[in-house]
């Protein structure tokens, strides 16, 4: 396995990246009263999600990269809420919510469980990639 170089190495990273795009998306069709409310939130949640993986892989101790993860798993549950919130609210279809929240925000909160696991887990072993 190559050594990472940056967090955009990271395939969380990158998962989280195209769950903010698929927000983007998804929220560009909300109604424009929302432009300022539920869109701009579900933006913001997105967008935090993979910010916070990139801060806590850039930080230098485990202990704080663990936190951003934590951080970066609870903007992706807002993100889920907000995006249920959407639907409920007659703003985006079934077939779209489904497709963000399966295609999307499952995978990558498989990941940054798996991810977070791992870091706990080998704690005080030194990990190539990985800030002690």
């Amino acid at each position: 396995m190559p050594a990472l170089k940056s967090y955009q190495d990271l395939r969380v990273w990158r998962s989280a990246m195209d769950l903010a795009c698929a927000v983007y998306q998804l929220s560009s069709h909300l109604p424009g009263e929302e432009r300022f409310g539920l869109a701009r939130q579900m933006r913001r949640a997105a967008v935090s999600v993979p910010s916070n993986i990139a801060e806590g892989y850039e930080r230098p101790s485990r202990r704080k990269y663990l936190h951003f993860l934590a951080l970066a798993q609870g903007s992706l549950a807002e993100v889920e809420t907000q995006v249920r919130l959407a639907a409920r609210l007659g703003f985006c279809s079934a077939r779209e919510t489904a497709e963000l929240l399966e295609t999307h925000a499952d995978l990558l909160g498989r990941q940054l469980r798996k991810l977070r696991s791992a870091l706990s887990a080998s704690a005080g072993r030194g990990s190539p990639g990985v800030p002690e």
